[in-house]
Order: structure tokens, then sequence, then C-alpha cells
């Protein structure tokens, strides 16, 4: 698994991404984090428009960074 860092985090917001990518990205940052959790902030029945929030902790240690 690809080390994630936190500087990471911005590369999600930014980078224009197709769903696929967006779902590999946020994995590999859920997979190296210590906590998550998500909140159902909005969702809009009609046009299909939701906002999640994900919260979480990177984990520090050596050995879940490392690629394998």
């Amino acid at each position: 698994m690809p080390k994630f860092h936190i500087q990471d985090l911005r590369s999600i917001e930014n980078a224009p991404t197709s769903p696929a990518s967006l779902r590999t990205k946020i994995g590999e940052m859920i997979f190296c984090s210590t906590t998550a959790r998500a909140k159902v902030e909005a969702i809009n029945p009609e046009t299909g428009e939701y906002r999640v929030v994900l919260q979480g902790t990177l984990d520090r240690e050596d050995s879940k960074w490392d690629e394998k």
C-alpha cells in the first residue's frame, strides 16, 4: 500500500479526478489512519447531491507507512 502523508490531503481537494481515483486516494488515507469517522452533512434527494465529512488521525508509525 502506498504511503499517505499529511501533505497528500490537499491533492485530494485540488486535483480534478474520476470517482475511481478519488476512491483510491481516500481509501489509502483511511488505511493509513488510526481513527476515522464520517458524517453526512447534507443530502439532496432531488438532485442526488451530498456532502460527507471525513475526520481521522493519520498513523505515524513507520511499519504501517512502508510500502509492501
